[in-house]
This record gives structure tokens, C-alpha cells and sequence, in this order.
């Protein structure tokens, strides 16, 4: 059975309302700020991928209802108070092509609310009595912050690894997605064998989704993408294609992609003279395959399941981490 992520979602769509509605009442707080900020956030657009897999993953097993909407949303709240915070770490002016949080209401404000939002993903994941879905919710938020400080130390650094690049975009990514698939199957009663299948699912996806992000900000169009192009080199942020690029250009080029990565302003032309080398290298296509393999490997971890509607749909949904937005 073949589906399109589009039949995906409307096919989902109630569980998804649910969700949407327990995120919308849990901002209606004493704190006129909350909603606000809030609701910025929240009507930004994207797939809401992290709750979708939580809803996904406790289907498999039957599960539907109250408790899944808790658990999706719970995940996204720890998703969008990553986003703000690290939108105030980064000084982003643009967050899905919209302006970010912190932009509009200051710093104080935006950090106040997402702590506020990780608190209350935590009390709505202490709801469902597990302490699985507790310690996976946990570790995730503490290795996202893991994350996002080893990123900060890694800033500029040209010799940056492939095993360097993995830990960060774990924390940045996928250790959050394996715990919405995790928290999911725990829902559902799910076996040990089957529960550590959909949390390895989640993060090998993880892998590829936040590797896809990071090969797409060298070639999309800021209008459909949300952010400007080159944006992390920008930031001084070495990702997949700039490590592989490292590793195969001469040591001419190798210099002068050094000197950009370094430099406090990336002009138009260092931005062109990278994308000419990423071309020469075929670093793009090398992050691709990387990225692509990881998808193998995620979507072998579903084998063990039957078949089902739900399985089809990871499935779908691990294809269309490499094709969105190109």
C-alpha cells in the first residue's frame, strides 16, 4: 500500500486535533505572554513530525485518545523550547520565515517561555505514570542542551568530524524523535524488543531529517525554507557537506574554505566560491547517500513489525525527510 506524506496527514488529522487542542489549553495561562509568544510559535507552520511519530508509534498498538494527545504534545512542547532558545544562542532573525521570538518580545520574555513550556512537557509526561516515557522525555531534554553547548564549543572549529558532527545533531535532533517513537510503543504496551525498535527507528531518522536541514541550507530558496541561504556557515556552524568538503579539497581550497569559515562576514562571493566547490567535490551528493543510509537503516529497524497502516506510514514519512522542500 503506497501513501503520500499528503493522505498521511489528512488520514491522521484528528489525532493531530487533539493534540493541537491540548498544546492551545495548556497555553491559556495567568501570564498574557505565554499565549502570546505562544501562539507565535505554534502557527508557524511545519509538519509537527516529533508528535506525529508519537501518534504513529502508539497506534501500532492500538492507542488512541487523551493519553497519546499528552504525550504528543508534550514532545513538542520540549521541541519548541529548544527553538527558542537556541534562536536567542544563535540571534536568528527568522524562525519558518517568520520573525523569531526573541526578535518581537526581547530575550527575557522568549527564555521565561521556554522554560515554561519545558516544564510543562514534563508535568503532562508525569500524567501518563511511565517511567519509561519519563526517562526518554529526560534524557532527551538533557542531551539537547548537551547539544547545543558542544555546538557552541565546536563554533568555527574546521576540524570538526564526521563523529563530531553525529553528537551534535543527536542532541540537536534525534535523540528527541527516538523519544516520541519510544514514548509511543511505551503507550502501547509494547514488548522491550519492539519499544528499543522504534526508539533506534527515531533516531536513525533523526539523523537523516536534521542531515537533510543542514544540506538543504546551502540550496533552498529562504521563501520555502524559512531561513537564508548559508545561514549556518554564516553562523560558523561546520555541517555535513563543509566536514566532507574538508576532507577532499586541495590544500589551496582547503585554506580559502578555512578563511570563510573563520571569517566574521560571509559575503555573496564566499558563499558562491563554497557551492562551486561543493559541485567540484560532490560533497552535496556525499551527504545525500550518507543521509539516505541512515534511512536504510532506520527503516530496517521496522522490520519486526507486521504490516500495517501505521508501519507504511513511518515508512512514507522516512522518505520524505529527503524530499521536503527541495
Amino acid at each position: 500500500m503506497k501513501m503520500t506524506i499528503e493522505s498521511i496527514w489528512e488520514y491522521y488529522k484528528e489525532d493531530l486535533a487533539l493534540a493541537e487542542e491540548k498544546i492551545n489549553e495548556t497555553l491559556k495561562t495567568v501570564a498574557p505572554a505565554i499565549s502570546v509568544v505562544g501562539n507565535h510559535i505554534f502557527s508557524s507552520g511545519g509538519k509537527r513530525i516529533r508528535p506525529f511519530l508519537a501518534i504513529l508509534c502508539s497506534r501500532m498498538f492500538g492507542v488512541r485518545g487523551d493519553r497519546v494527545s499528552t504525550l504528543a504534545s508534550s514532545v513538542e512542547f520540549i521541541h519548541a523550547a529548544s527553538l527558542i532558545h537556541d534562536d536567542v544562542v544563535d540571534g536568528a532573525g527568522l524562525r519558518r520565515g517568520k520573525p523569531a521570538a526573541h526578535s518581537l518580545w526581547g530575550n527575557q520574555v522568549v527564555i521565561l517561555v521556554g522554560d515554561f513550556l519545558y516544564a510543562n512537557a514534563l508535568r503532562l509526561a508525569n500524567l501518563l505514570g511511565s517511567q519509561s516515557i519519563m526517562d526518554a522525555l529526560c534524557t532527551a531534554t538533557a542531551k539537547m542542551s548537551e547539544g547545543e553547548l558542544v555546538q557552541l564549543s565546536k563554533k568555527g572549529d574546521t576540524g570538526m568530524t564526521e563523529e563530531d558532527y553525529l553528537k551534535i545533531i543527536q542532541g540537536k535532533t534525534a535523540i528527541l524523535i527516538s523519544a516520541a517513537c519510544k514514548g509511543g510503543a511505551a503507550l502501547g504496551n509494547a514488548s522491550q524488543a519492539e519499544e528499543d525498535a522504534l526508539a533506534a527507528f527515531g533516531l536513525k531518522f533523526g539523523y537523516a531529517f536534521q542531515m537533510a536541514d543542514d544540506i538543504l541550507d546551502y540550496m533552498a530558496e529562504e521563501k520555502a525554507f524559512g531561513k537564508s541561504l548559508g545561514k549556518d556557515l554564516e553562523e560558523g556552524k561546520v555541517t555535513l557537506p563543509l566536514i566532507y568538503l574538508l576532507r577532499d579539497t586541495n590544500d589551496g581550497e582547503t585554506q580559502r574554505v578555512k578563511e570563510i569559515i573563520k571569517s566574521e562576514r560571509i559575503t555573496e562571493q564566499d558563499l558562491f566560491y563554497i557551492q562551486g566547490l561543493f559541485d567540484r567535490h560532490k560533497s552535496i551528493g556525499k551527504s545525500y547517500e550518507r543521509a539516505t543510509s541512515l534511512l536504510g537503516e532506520a527503516k530496517a529497524e521496522l522490520d519486526i513489525f507486521k504490516d500495517s497502516v501505521e508501519k507504511t506510514s513511518l515508512l512514507a514519512i522516512a522518505d520524505y525527510a529527503l524530499r521536503r522542500r527541495k
